[in-house]
């Protein structure tokens, strides 16, 4: 894993700043403290830092062809590289490494834009061809791996695999967007395209962007997207075979690195698959870690121990004191711009605690997104079914006035919390499940915005981005949709960029089985049934896993990393809480309603309401503005 970044001039042939483009690079040193290049001829500069996995005394980036006119700077990795070597060598091409950098400098050459299509793996990549005077950048189907980039008023097209690279250039625009304002308060995060800065973008994933110098206008181009076709099977059982045999594929091609290897066992059924496949595809014991909570609410540690015990791991586990919030104020620094996942406080001590063992880890994400694992999906379905049964002129006017003058009883059994059922089932299947899914509802960011935010929005609100995939949605089958939708947005905006940012920061490499892009084009092909059943999410995979696992692995409720914020605002942060959200760089950063906010906090803090998730997203936000005032 490592760090790239680039600075094009699109108009003529300038010389770059070495001096800024070192800066950039360095930026990233965390990402790949193994070594650092730099690559720049008149109007070109790429950087690169690495992180050796494979390979180790060869495969330096940037890396040039034999006559120098192609250059390369890259982070991920491409599993079926060693088959495409040959086909390459086939083709009369001849290597001077063993790496897979090398493949894709020849790839390019032999396949051009089309080399993407070839590569199955985790990547962002940038290919300078003199020849052709042509910058190519590509990011990998899934998004597992970042790539900003960002258009300069002085000509220059720059990008990197993190926004802080970005922001030491001084001719970045830092204009906030406001309607990515609107979608972290909705989402959480800040979904692609979009940054927190005017016309700074992140490539979208399974996409690519070429530019060519005097060009105008540019336009990213989707390569690939996952498609719901369902496909006929004879039996469940023959389709249970064949998950399992495709998911062991997907882990074996993963384990090959000449660094140590190893994988996070949280406890729950994909993490604990992962390591159950490891186990059998190697005749060393494998390397596992996780992290346990004192609250035994949210302590899976005792089911990791169940699984390291079976396959005789190397197991490390280390406890995670609850009042863990020394990280608050660093989150800021890691993630770039506003980020509002609690769970990257556990994420970022569990890779610490990678990193003591290994270099490289498999993790289990994108099970639930891939086989219908959320609780979310289970009730999505069940509230479009309710959906179906009255016509909305009388369903909206009737759940819409229930949902309105239900009480808000965050302090009663969740029984009677009815009150977001009703708002859902009021609203249209789209509306209904991003009201499910956001983290603060309509309501309160409507409430929480100034008068001056609200004007700058003209009515843009954060389901839009859900609307703008759903035009090309591949199914409309009301689980696969809202599938489709995560897979798009909550996958690459908030689970892939925790894990990267948390890993890289400690130079810890993380590899995602569950994600090959085969693997999930398979298990997009299966009937929905296959994958929640009878209120069983991932019910396939449990089926297949069970020869693997015990049931109270595989059966239990799907627990997570968990953080007692509500306490935490209410006790440890209480202070910090009212210093942070009603200080000086809210009022002043004009975006926020002063005395909502007040009333927002007091009511938390006295018991009334439970803000959590809106304190929490405030936090990041103004720990957010703090950081990118100190920034040049």
């Amino acid at each position: 894993m490592c760090g790239i970044v680039g600075i094009f001039d699109l108009k003529e042939k300038r010389e770059i700043n070495r001096e800024l483009l070192s800066k950039m690079n360095e930026s990233q040193f965390h990402r790949g403290p193994d070594e650092g290049g730099l690559h720049l001829e008149p109007g070109l500069g790429f950087g690169h830092r690495r992180l050796s996995i494979i390979d180790l005394g060869s495969g330096q980036q940037p890396m040039l062809n034999d006559d120098r006119s192609v250059v390369l700077t890259y982070n991920g990795e491409i599993y079926n590289f060693l088959e495409l070597r040959k086909e390459l060598e086939g083709l009369g091409y001849r290597f001077k490494t063993h790496c897979d950098t090398e493949v894709i400098l020849l790839g390019w050459q032999a396949w051009g834009e089309a080399c993407v299509e070839k590569f199955r793996g985790m990547f962002a990549f940038a290919v300078w061809d003199r020849n052709r005077e042509m910058l190519f950048l590509a990011r990998d189907r899934l998004g597992i791996k970042p790539l900003f980039y960002a258009e300069l008023n002085n000509g220059q097209f720059i990008f990197s695999s993190e926004l802080k690279a970005l922001k030491q250039h001084p001719l970045l625009p830092r204009e906030f967007e406001p309607t990515a304002i609107e979608e972290y308060f909705g989402f959480g995060y800040i979904p692609e395209p979009k940054t927190i800065y005017k016309n700074v973008y992140k490539l979208e994933p399974g996409h690519t962007l070429t530019l060519k110098r005097g060009q105008v206008a540019y336009q990213p181009r989707q390569y690939w997207d996952v498609r719901f076709r369902e496909q006929p099977f004879n039996s469940e059982q023959e389709a249970v075979e064949e998950l399992l045999a495709r998911f062991e594929e997907a882990v074996k091609i993963r384990m090959m690195a000449d660094v140590p290897l190893g994988a996070f066992l949280s406890g729950g059924v994909d993490s604990s698959g992962v390591v159950a496949m490891m186990a059998q595809n190697s005749t060393d014991s494998v390397n596992t870690c996780s992290i346990s909570f004192g609250d035994p609410k949210f302590n899976e540690s005792q089911y990791a121990q169940m699984v390291a015990e079976r396959y005789r791991t190397s197991h490390r586990v280390e406890q995670v004191d609850p009042d863990d919030f020394q990280l608050v104020g660093q989150l800021s620094g890691i993630y770039d711009e506003p980020y509002a996942d609690s769970s990257a406080l556990p994420t970022y001590r569990v890779c610490e605690l990678a990193k003591k063992q290994v270099t490289v880890v498999l993790s289990g994400d994108g099970g639930d997104e891939n086989l219908a694992g959320y609780r979310r999906y289970r009730w999505h379905t069940y509230e479009d079914r309710m959906r179906s049964v009255m016509p909305d002129v009388l369903r909206k006017p009737l759940f819409g006035f229930l949902g309105q003058v239900y009480p808000k009883a965050d302090w009663a059994p969740k029984i009677f919390r009815a009150k977001s059922t009703l708002e859902s089932i009021g609203r249209d299947s789209l509306e209904g499940y991003f009201h499910s899914v956001s983290v603060n509802s309509n309501s309160i960011r409507s409430a929480l915005f100034s008068e001056k935010l609200k004007k700058e929005l003209q009515g843009y609100q954060a389901v839009e981005v859900f609307r703008r995939y759903q035009n090309n949605a591949p199914s409309d089958n009301a689980q696969s949709l809202v599938q489709y939708l995560d897979i798009k947005t909550y996958l690459p905006g908030d689970i892939l960029t925790k894990v990267d940012r948390a890993s890289m920061a400690h130079a810890l490499e993380v590899r995602v089985p569950l994600l090959d892009h085969q693997l999930v084009e398979w298990m997009a092909s299966l009937p929905p049934g296959f994958k929640l059943k009878n209120r069983e999410g991932k019910y396939i995979f449990k089926k297949g896993l069970e020869k693997y696992l015990p049931n109270d692995i595989l059966y239990r409720p799907k627990m997570g990393f968990a953080v007692p914020l509500g306490s935490w605002f209410k006790g440890p942060l209480k202070e910090q809480v009212r210093q942070s959200l009603l200080g000086e760089t809210m009022t002043d950063c004009g975006l926020f309603d002063r005395q909502f906010l007040t009333k927002m906090v007091d009511q938390h803090q006295s018991g009334l309401r439970d803000y959590s998730a809106p304190i929490w997203s405030l936090l990041m936000f103004e720990s957010f503005l703090k950081s990118d005032r100190i920034l040049p």
